[in-house]
């Protein structure tokens, strides 16, 4: 089962356009997924309730969809799988956050390596989990080509935005061991700018309440251009526990480093 949000409506009149956006200038419409960050929660909040839509994933019904734009090499059932879709390629809005080994770093600086950048939660027990297992499958599947790519996911909890839970969480996760790994945090007013730009929605009504969150894995080159984006996925058990077949977390991480290839070479 998988959960998908439309783009969000634009902003009030008087409120500020979202960083590294021309004035008037919306984003590329894409395909988002809403995570929620704790087993069993089925229930979407008020506010989030007029975009929420829930979709079911039919691999059988997507085998002949196919956006143009997305390089040969990557198959037909790879690009379903992974929801793959090329976007305009403008500049990707800019930042400067804290990873998890307490460097403050900029987008910008890695200038010259493709970027693989997403949103997670340090504390979440959802789909999270899986995309970070994709990145390391992806890492080892990139073999010499990985030197040339950066991992970024940027913090979505805004009660945890100290470094001690993104270190806390790439370790867990084993996500050290990529060492272009860098899970970025920062104050919150920043945090949501960098989430207001890339057209992330959160809701965390509170410390114990679970974040919800759009998720999504944006390609971006060695240019600085966005180029793909692809929508994480997630099957459920009955008691709510999210997990991909082990097939399909290779997949994952394999089309992941194919789309890179594309990119760095």
């Amino acid at each position: 089962m998988t959960r998908a949000a439309p783009t969000p409506p634009p902003p009030a009149a008087g409120q500020a356009e979202a960083p590294g956006h021309a004035p008037g200038t919306p984003r590329p419409v894409r395909y988002r997924r809403v995570i929620i960050a704790a087993l069993g929660v089925m229930v979407i909040v008020a506010g989030l309730l007029t975009y929420v839509a829930v979709r079911h994933r039919d691999q059988g019904s997507l085998a002949a969809i196919r956006p143009s734009g997305i390089p040969a090499s990557i198959s037909t059932s790879l690009v379903n799988l992974m929801g793959l879709s090329p976007v305009p390629a403008r500049p990707a809005p800019g930042f400067t956050l804290t990873d998890q080994d307490g460097r403050t770093l900029s987008l910008a600086s890695f200038r010259g390596r493709a970027v693989v950048l997403e949103f997670m939660d340090p504390h979440c027990t959802d789909i999270c989990p899986l995309v970070s297992q994709e990145f390391i499958d992806a890492y080892h599947d990139l073999g010499a080509a990985a030197s040339r790519v950066v991992f970024i996911p940027v913090n979505v909890n805004p009660y945890y935005p100290g470094v001690a839970s993104m270190a806390a969480y790439s370790a867990e996760h084993q996500l050290t061991t990529i060492p272009s790994w860098h899970f970025f945090t920062g104050p919150l007013a920043t945090l949501k700018a960098v989430w207001s730009a890339y057209d992330i929605l959160v809701d965390a009504p509170s410390r114990n309440a679970d974040v919800i969150h759009t998720s999504e894995v944006l390609f971006i080159g060695p240019s600085g251009q966005e180029r793909y984006v692809a929508a994480p996925m997630a099957d459920y058990t009955a008691q709510g526990k999210a997990y991909l077949p082990a097939g399909q977390l290779a997949e994952w991480g394999q089309g992941i480093a194919l789309v890179i290839r594309q990119l760095a070479h």
